[in-house]
């Protein structure tokens, strides 16, 4: 049995950590489990333990693909009922990002139960992000149930690019990098001290997790947390091949790999691989796949596969390569593709607001060579991402 515990099983198993609470919010999803089940959601045993301390859960808060963790990538979520406990369901994916005031005022407490990825992308993060801000406003108390970050919290493997605030969005809010090895509590703690030092935040810690474990040293089952991240082999790819989202390759959704291939029909995947192999860390080989998403849905892609190990370093790196590769390899059929989603309904400008910083799109569209990896590095660059992590007094755990 793992010996990890998250926040929400400590406060399942004391109520009283939350504080003198009566009446709390809790934004959550199906991925959000207990540690000892996997097969339920942890809002019901919560739920239980709450009541049983005479705590009322409300009301509860959806992130983007909704409180079941199935809706559409980017797609809009809208205010529901939960069928598990009958409680009201706020989207904060939609028409809102983050809770009205009304959806707030007569509570205590909001708690935020939800498992990350550990990549900047990963919009979860940012509706953590957009509830310190409302706090930071009105005052309510924002509890984060801490969870491990899958990637590991080894700060030195952190990459960037860090965001230029320039090009915030709801894929980046912040100037973090891609790649950023903190917990979203710790996150929080960060976000506490440098944005939103009006907020009235608490962050509950995991116990028995340290920095150098990611998830496949938990000894914890993987709970898909999005309809593309099925299995931990994918979240482990994700910092690599997200980017490609922004381009016409397909990264394998609707796959039992997705993230961990980039293909097309007119790809020609061995070549790609002559051409970065001694550039990239990440074991590639090749394959097959069709998609049933777009682009190329029910179309048979050609495609390099990705090997990625959680701890190692540089995959945001070995992703620009691979990606400059087929820029030089496949000039003719390569396209930068619009990605329209709630928060982005035109889908212009993709690429920019994940990669987080101006000027790489154009950098790589004018190399006629491979970029040098001194190039790479600079564009990967995490600044002084540790020194502020420290300074801020984030940080929550150590590496023992």
């Amino acid at each position: 049995m793992s010996r990890v515990r998250f926040g929400i099983d400590r406060v399942c198993t004391d109520p009283t950590l939350l504080g003198a609470v009566a009446r709390v919010g809790l934004v959550t999803n199906n991925a959000a489990t207990c540690a000892p089940d996997a097969t339920q959601p942890g809002r019901l045993a919560l739920r239980g333990a709450l009541d049983r301390r005479g705590i009322t859960l409300v009301r509860l808060f959806g992130p983007e693909h909704g409180l079941s963790g199935h809706a559409a990538d980017g797609a809009a979520v809208a205010d529901d009922v939960d069928a598990r406990t009958g409680l009201p369901t706020i989207s904060l994916y939609g028409d809102r990002m983050r809770p009205a005031p009304e959806h707030v005022r007569d509570l205590d407490a909001v708690l935020f139960d939800i498992p990350d990825v550990g990549a900047r992308f990963y919009t979860y993060t940012w509706t953590l992000y957009h509830l310190l801000a409302e706090s930071h406003a009105t005052g309510i108390p924002i509890v984060v149930l801490d969870r491990p970050n899958p990637l590991g919290g080894m700060i030195g493997l952190a990459e960037g690019p860090m965001l230029d605030r320039a090009s915030r969005s709801f894929v980046g809010e912040d100037a973090i990098p891609i790649r950023h090895q903190l917990t979203l509590g710790e996150l929080a703690r960060l976000w506490h001290v440098e944005r939103f030092p009006h907020a009235a935040l608490r962050v509950i810690p995991c116990q028995g997790w340290s920095r150098t474990m990611t998830w496949s040293t938990t000894g914890l089952p993987w709970v898909p947390t999005s309809p593309a991240m099925p299995s931990f082999a994918s979240v482990a790819c994700y910092p690599a091949t997200c980017l490609f989202e922004a381009t016409n390759l397909s990264v394998g959704r609707g796959t039992d790999m997705p993230f961990q291939m980039v293909g097309a029909p007119w790809l020609d995947p061995s070549r790609v691989i002559a051409d970065v192999r001694d550039r990239l860390t990440l074991a590639l080989s090749t394959c097959v796949f069709t998609p049933t998403h777009a682009p190329y849905t029910g179309e048979r892609c050609h495609a390099v596969r990705l090997t990625c190990e959680a701890g190692a370093g540089g995959m945001v790196a070995d992703g620009l390569h691979l990606l400059a590769s087929i820029m030089r390899t496949h000039g003719d059929s390569f396209l930068w593709s619009r990605y329209p989603t709630a928060a982005n309904p035109s889908g212009d400008g993709h690429f920019e607001r994940l990669i987080g910083r101006a000027g790489i799109r154009e950098a790589l569209e004018r190399a006629t060579d491979a970029p040098a990896a001194s190039t790479i590095a600079e564009w990967t660059s995490v600044d002084d991402w540790a020194d502020r992590v420290h300074r801020s007094g984030a940080v929550l755990y150590t590496t023992s």
